[in-house]
């Protein structure tokens, strides 16, 4: 079973300064935190803040070709976890059907597509109960406030700093 979640935004850890990609679940409380490389991070922070560049980025051509072989994304799904990488899928119509590519969840999220986002229950559910460890905390539910006040201190500044 999988549940539906969205972006809520991007926070970077503060102790090994990596920034993370924050999904939660728009009918929950559930969040889930998933550490993500710095072109990705700024490829999601640019769609967010709907900052336009001159000339495309890598997620931006990718969607180009998408686009012009007709091809739909259907949905993204965070399908598994395993030694604490996150893996996922991305599920795309074409005239032929529906077919799959695997995907790491911060490069589906990074096409900029607007398809919906689903985490896998048992992904949810493991992520929770992942060893914390120092260069990666793990959120909890009781961690809610704590990650509210992260997401409201995000400055959008911080991801203008990198040189792409």
């Amino acid at each position: 079973m999988y549940r539906r979640m969205q972006v809520a935004g991007l926070v970077m850890d503060p102790q090994s300064n990596t920034p993370i990609v924050i999904l939660n679940d728009p009918e929950g409380d559930e969040h889930l935190p998933i550490w993500i490389g710095l072109l990705e991070a700024t490829s999601i922070a640019t769609e967010l803040e709907k900052i336009k560049f001159p000339r495309p980025m890598t997620h931006d051509l990718f969607k180009s070709v998408l686009d012009h072989l007709d091809v739909v994304v259907e949905k993204i799904e965070v399908c598994d976890l395993r030694e604490n990488t996150y893996y996922a899928l991305i599920h795309l119509r074409t005239s032929n059907g529906v077919s799959t590519i695997d995907s790491r969840p911060s490069d589906a999220i990074a096409l900029r597509t607007d398809a919906p986002i689903f985490v896998k229950e048992d992904v949810l559910r493991r992520s929770q109960k992942m060893p914390e460890d120092k260069d990666h905390p793990v959120f909890r539910r009781e961690d809610k406030e704590n990650l509210d006040e992260l997401l409201e201190r995000l400055d959008p500044e911080d991801f203008g700093k990198y040189k792409m």
